[in-house]
């Protein structure tokens, strides 16, 4: 089991709190600053229990859920178990909805992944709810997730979002599977693989194809005050947001828009949340590309990829592996395969190594411009090319049949020397 990351995985990236510094009101720039600081100090508390091994180990419970209220503290063993496997519905909606989205993101793992819960070996699902005065943020710590209740003003409960649930537990997932760095692109590739999962538990616990799904993250955290669809789309990254509270979203969906940022706490690790729109939109084109229920062939190459990756996988080893998981899964040059290549090229990362074919390059070229596998296509450019170089064989035949008509009329006296005839001239004429 891998465990290198030593991080506090949280939904909101520092540039947005940010901004909420720049606030005319005072009441949201208080809430900022004690989520910027809150969390500054739970990272380290973090860093400091895996370092030493604290409480990252516990008995299995087949994913058991309980849930704590944390009654507007940031003490988290104070807080009071409210909801249990065998308890009964709170009359508290915050307790509910945690309840629920983990449950139900255990179910997707299970189900559609066969892995129990987080680490696959029944760890149990702890989520603290009401944590903080206006905490805005939620996060998975490496052991448990906690929600704050947002100020009122600019996000609101964090418990609202199924994907929100599903892409921080995903961080528990990520950390014991691969371990991958939380920081420049591995950081971005961790980020990225929380957001997709997320929206998968989303879309296999609606029912809906690719094609039906919104693609986007946090669409409930915002206040119906404030003019933004999510926090991120993975659709079409840089285009969640775009307000004069929070500017526009700087997510790239492209390597040529790659945002190199400080490898601090700041720079949010070299850009995690930002550069992980690029990722995020291959895998959306490579859903879409392939069609039907995303949860299924393109969770599952994702999800393969992300086994035999660790901790320093950057995007153009793990855009390797989605193409060599998909070859393994569904066949080389299959429909699945050539839309993982497509997705990632049309986000400006090429696959490499691929082996150099006779007559399939053009093919290839066809499929990847149409952002799907287009075999049809292919087969048919192919044909047309036989086609035509049948065509010149058979005139280079008919010219070379006249040239040998046309010297067929030798030298006086001689005949033709054929196989088969061993008749000299001069026993011809004996």
């Amino acid at each position: 089991m891998i465990q290198t990351c030593r991080c506090l995985n949280c939904i909101i990236p520092p540039h947005l709190l940010r901004k909420l510094l720049e606030s005319d009101n005072k009441e949201v720039r208080q809430a900022a600053l004690n989520t910027l600081l809150g969390t500054a100090r739970l990272r380290g508390q973090r860093s400091l229990r895996a370092t030493f091994g604290i409480g990252l180990s516990a008995a299995p419970t087949d994913g058991r859920r309980s849930i704590f209220d944390c009654q507007n503290s940031n003490w988290l063993p104070g807080a009071v178990l409210v909801r249990t496997e065998q308890g009964e519905e709170s009359a508290d909606i915050s307790v509910n909805r945690a309840f629920d989205g983990l449950g139900a993101t255990r179910e997707f793992y299970r189900e559609v992944l066969d892995r129990n819960s987080i680490d696959d070996q029944g760890m149990r699902l702890d989520g603290y709810v009401h944590y903080g005065a206006g905490y805005n943020n939620a996060f998975w710590d490496g052991q448990q997730m906690v929600f704050g209740d947002g100020d009122g003003v600019m996000f609101t409960d964090f418990t609202s979002s199924l994907d929100v649930i599903g892409h921080e537990l995903t961080h528990g997932v990520t950390e014991h599977v691969a371990g991958l760095e939380y920081h420049k692109q591995s950081g971005a590739l961790n980020e990225s693989m929380s957001d997709v999962f997320g929206s998968l538990v989303k879309q296999w616990s609606l029912g809906q194809t690719a094609e039906q799904a919104d693609w986007l993250i946090g669409a409930e955290v915002f206040t119906p005050g404030i003019e933004a669809d999510a926090l991120r789309s993975m659709k079409a990254p840089g285009t969640a947001y775009d307000n004069e509270t929070f500017g526009k979203d700087p997510q790239p969906d492209h390597m040529s828009k790659f945002v190199h940022l400080p490898d601090t706490e700041e720079g949010d690790y070299g850009g995690v949340h930002i550069n992980s729109g690029i990722p995020n939109k291959a895998f959306y084109l490579t859903a879409t590309a392939i069609g039907g229920y995303a949860w299924e062939a393109p969770a599952l190459i994702w999800y393969e990829a992300l086994k035999a990756s660790g901790p320093t996988t950057e995007f153009q080893e793990f855009a390797d592996k989605t193409y060599l998981m998909a070859g393994e899964l569904y066949g080389t040059d299959s429909m699945e395969q050539q839309a993982v290549l497509a997705g990632w090229r049309e986000v400006g990362i090429r696959i490499s190594g691929l082996p150099v074919r006779p007559r399939r390059g053009r093919g290839r070229a066809i499929i990847a411009s149409a952002g799907a596998g287009h075999e049809g296509d292919t087969l048919t450019a192919l044909a047309r090319q036989i086609e035509a170089v049948s065509s010149q064989v058979t005139a280079l035949a008919k010219e070379v049949s006249t040239l040998k008509g046309k010297r067929m009329p030798t030298e006086p006296g001689l005949s033709s020397s054929r196989p088969g005839n061993s008749r000299s001239p001069r026993s011809a004429n004996s």
